[in-house]
């Protein structure tokens, strides 16, 4: 008689279930907007400033598993741009979503700048992240965006009727 999945461990389930929200892209289309009256960025800020820029460009990067420094990087914005009254919440979050040892989208920091955000856990400033997601700009820029620029998410966003 089958058990079902019941019989499977819990820690086999949970990594099905991560399996599945990454892979989960690979069934969807890539958007068929066209960069309308736009130029192609040549710069990451840029692309980062335009709304059909930057879905192009995560879209890009799930594709390569590499998304989490673009979360990482909306998540540092957005903090910046939220009250007061919400920056602790949405720093605790950011720490244990992209900072922490074993965080679910850590993202790739040098020892210094992961010492001293973690040291700054306990009492976040407007510009606790700012350091952080400098070297994460950085990265991407160096990196990512010029093999976005190369692939096919970006010439098939041009090439969209």
């Amino acid at each position: 008689m089958c058990k079902g999945l019941s019989a499977i461990p819990s820690s086999c389930l949970e990594k099905a279930k991560g399996m599945r929200v990454k892979l989960t892209h690979l069934a969807e289309k890539p958007h068929k907007h066209r960069w309308q009256d736009e130029k192609l960025p040549q710069d990451l800020e840029s692309l980062l400033r335009s709304q059909i820029g930057l879905q192009a460009f995560h879209w890009f990067l799930r594709s390569e598993f590499s998304e989490e420094n673009l979360a990482f990087w909306l998540a540092c914005q957005d903090y910046r741009h939220s009250p007061e009254s919400k920056r602790a919440a949405k720093a605790l979050g950011i720490y244990s979503q992209f900072i922490s040892a074993d965080a679910p989208q850590e993202v790739n920091l040098d020892s210094e700048t992961r010492e001293a955000l973690l040291g700054s856990q306990l009492h976040p400033a407007a510009n606790t992240f700012d350091s952080a997601q400098q070297r994460i700009f950085t990265l991407m820029a160096k990196d990512s965006f010029p093999r976005f620029l190369r692939s096919p998410h970006c010439q098939h966003l041009l090439r969209a009727p």
